[in-house]
């Protein structure tokens, strides 16, 4: 299947959980936060223990300032779809035009019955779908008049429409069947499906059907968007379909954009560190496959200088003899203060450039710098967190507090967070002791152990600098100084933890390779 060009789209999928709902509204503005591009929720009036949608989504479209807001994907045969049309044109209104449409057809017979709805049946309601569509956009149109929609199941006969919307509101169908594919290429404008109901291997078929559909209808196929929810989990070794580290899941979706068509992404996650950690890490890495396979540049292009708060990135990364590219360190410090000596490091034995490596070995080593990338974002979180404390935007009570919850702020940090989620990956092969892969090493090859005992200072160096930016902020909070004295720590902790992640994976990656569990 062809790549039909679209622009790459990020969102959350949120469930929109009552007795939650504070979180649900802090996740939305989370997803505005961190700079993704749809909010979506889904739609079943029927459930009890959700929120109703068109409510909710009003509040979050008041709450943020810049996401999108979507339903995913509405039972219409609980709208009417006039009324629907009106509420969707008053939401982009007010909202500045942030809003799309999802519609379903609506799939759960026995409930939309029991909540008052219509019985039909499933054919019968795609029918119904199709009338809604024609009655919604007629709803959109006021210049053409009265809306006049005479259907088998919906008749909408002299309504006035209007008002319209702020912007051409995108119609995203919600489909898997063969009969609705087929309405979806020949009148959406957009389709929306789910990864568990529709596998990766299935997208072909699927986007076939629609892509007939539209050429049969006199349509470009490439004016429909595809929207893929995405159910998964950055544990697992990468062997199944979003089932691994941030890498492999740019990798399978770039993929999926490049040969599938697919070019909205949309995670199914109520964690704020999964939705964190999407939007750092899976996000700008599947942007940069998809823009180099667009521009006909192969491999993995070379990141930025800096990041938007300041944290150094590479210029370029340095495949080692495995095929893994550490994260270098471009030696450019914030703080005038050194709280060790970079060129008294010891460096381990030299790689046997004869040897070769299977793709479970290169995935070891390739876990440590998913696990550092995971810490750098981290670091750049933490120094947006003091741009806001500067700004007035929270207060520093409440940076500290989120800050206790890092991962840089657990013991053995950069060890116990490799061990957590590696070892659950192989624990039906070898067992590594919890937080125990330092003497692992050290056993496996006694040349480590200078790198190893080097590297071991350096952790509780490292826990010393985050004790000074916590006590930094204790004194911003009880009011002995002012914002400065918290920046200049975060600037030594930035110059510490930088050095000591690329320090780390210089010496490591190879060695995790090729030592770690078979």
């Amino acid at each position: 299947m062809p790549d039909y060009g679209h622009e790459l789209l990020f969102g959350t999928f949120i469930t929109p959980s009552a007795a939650q709902a504070d979180h649900v509204v802090e996740l939305a503005r989370l997803t505005d936060e961190v700079g993704l591009d749809l909010v979506t929720v889904q739609d079943h009036p029927y459930q009890p223990a959700f929120l109703d949608t068109w409510t909710l989504l009003s509040v979050i479209a008041a709450r943020t300032s810049r996401v999108r807001v979507l339903p995913n994907v509405v039972s219409l045969p609980l709208r009417p779809p006039a009324v629907l049309a009106k509420s969707a044109a008053t939401l982009d209104i007010l909202s500045g035009g942030r809003v799309e449409l999802g519609l379903g057809a609506g799939p759960f017979l026995e409930p939309i019955v029991a909540m008052g709805g219509p019985k039909r049946t499933l054919g019968e309601n795609i029918e119904a779908l199709e009338e809604g569509i024609e009655i919604i956009r007629a709803m959109w149109r006021p210049h053409d008049g009265p809306v006049r929609v005479g259907g088998q199941h919906y008749r909408v006969w002299g309504a006035k429409a209007g008002p319209a919307p702020a912007h051409e509101i995108g119609i995203w169908l919600g489909a898997v069947k063969p009969r609705i594919l087929g309405l979806t290429g020949r009148l959406a404008d957009g389709w929306s499906v789910s990864s568990p109901y529709a596998g990766p291997d299935q997208l072909t078929d699927m986007n076939a059907r629609i892509d007939e559909a539209a050429t049969s209808a006199g349509r470009d196929p490439s004016a429909i968007r595809r929207l893929y929810n995405l159910m998964g989990s950055f544990d697992g070794s990468g062997a199944e379909f979003l089932q691994g580290p941030p890498a492999v899941w740019a990798e399978q979706l770039a993929e999926l954009a490049v040969t599938e068509g697919m070019s909205t992404y949309i995670l199914g996650s109520d964690d704020p560190l999964v939705i964190r950690r999407f939007a750092a890490e899976v996000v700008p890495a599947v942007r940069e496959l998809v823009g180099q396979e667009r521009a006909g540049a192969p491999g993995v292009g070379s990141p930025s200088e800096t990041s938007g708060s300041g944290v150094r990135v590479p210029v370029e990364a340095e495949p080692t003899v495995l095929g893994v590219a550490p994260t270098p360190d471009d030696g450019r410090r914030l703080s005038s203060e050194r709280v060790w000596n970079d060129d008294e490091r010891p460096t381990g034995p030299t790689p046997d450039t004869e040897r070769s490596y299977t793709a479970h070995e290169r995935a070891r080593g390739q876990h440590l710098i998913d696990v550092h990338n995971h810490l750098r974002a981290e670091l750049d979180e933490l120094r947006g967190l003091i741009d806001q404390v500067e700004a007035g935007a929270i207060e520093p009570g409440a940076a500290r507090s989120h800050i206790n919850t890092m991962t840089m702020r657990q013991n053995n940090w950069t060890l116990g967070t490799y061990c957590e989620s590696y070892c659950r990956v192989v624990t039906t092969h070898h067992t590594l002791e919890d937080q125990a892969l330092f003497p692992y090493l050290r056993r496996a090859d006694s040349r480590l152990a200078p790198v190893i005992d080097r590297l071991e200072q350096e952790h509780a160096a490292i826990h010393g600098v985050l004790e000074r930016v916590d006590q930094a902020l204790v004194g911003l909070v009880g009011g002995r100084h002012g914002v400065g004295e918290v920046r200049a720590a975060v600037d030594l902790l930035t110059d510490t933890l930088v050095s000591h992640l690329s320090y780390e994976e210089r010496e490591l990656v190879e060695p995790l390779a090729r030592l770690g569990p078979q």
